[in-house]
């Protein structure tokens, strides 16, 4: 790479919304960071007439997951009747539980791995689920 081509790369990235980018090639890679932004603050809005960079915003499939920490069956509450641990939307604080995994007649709790917002339950109740799959993805705060 160029060094143009890096201050192009690195002046895309200070006028996205990512808190990261990695890129690598054969003899070169190079990693961008921001600090992260202040609890769940609103994204700025951008100034009228600036053109939207959709294209190197992080999608949902993109985002952070919490995910299977064993193979087993997943539930969304704590029993048939009652109210799902968490919804889409939700904010969690760090170590709250999102959802109960069964395996070998044994529940273990999955908790929240910070203070976040819940963006999308990828499972639904009673489903496996299989160690490292993802369950949620989550914005964190």
């Amino acid at each position: 790479m160029t060094n143009q081509e890096i201050f192009d790369l690195m002046d895309r990235f200070e006028r996205s919304t990512l808190h990261s980018m990695k890129l690598s090639r054969q003899d070169f890679s190079i990693e961008l960071t921001r600090a992260a932004a202040p609890a769940c603050a609103a994204p700025a809005a951008l100034p009228a007439g600036a053109p939207a960079v959709s294209a190197a915003a992080p999608g949902p499939a993109e985002a952070p997951a919490i995910t299977a920490p064993l193979v087993g069956t997943y539930y969304a509450a704590s029993a048939p009747d009652a109210a799902p641990f968490v919804s889409a939307g939700d904010r969690v604080s760090k170590g709250q539980t999102v959802c109960l995994i069964e395996a070998m007649k044994m529940m273990s709790e999955v908790p929240a791995p910070c203070d976040c917002v819940i963006e999308e339950v990828l499972k639904a109740s009673g489903d496996l689920a299989a160690f490292g799959e993802p369950l949620f993805r989550y914005r964190p705060c």
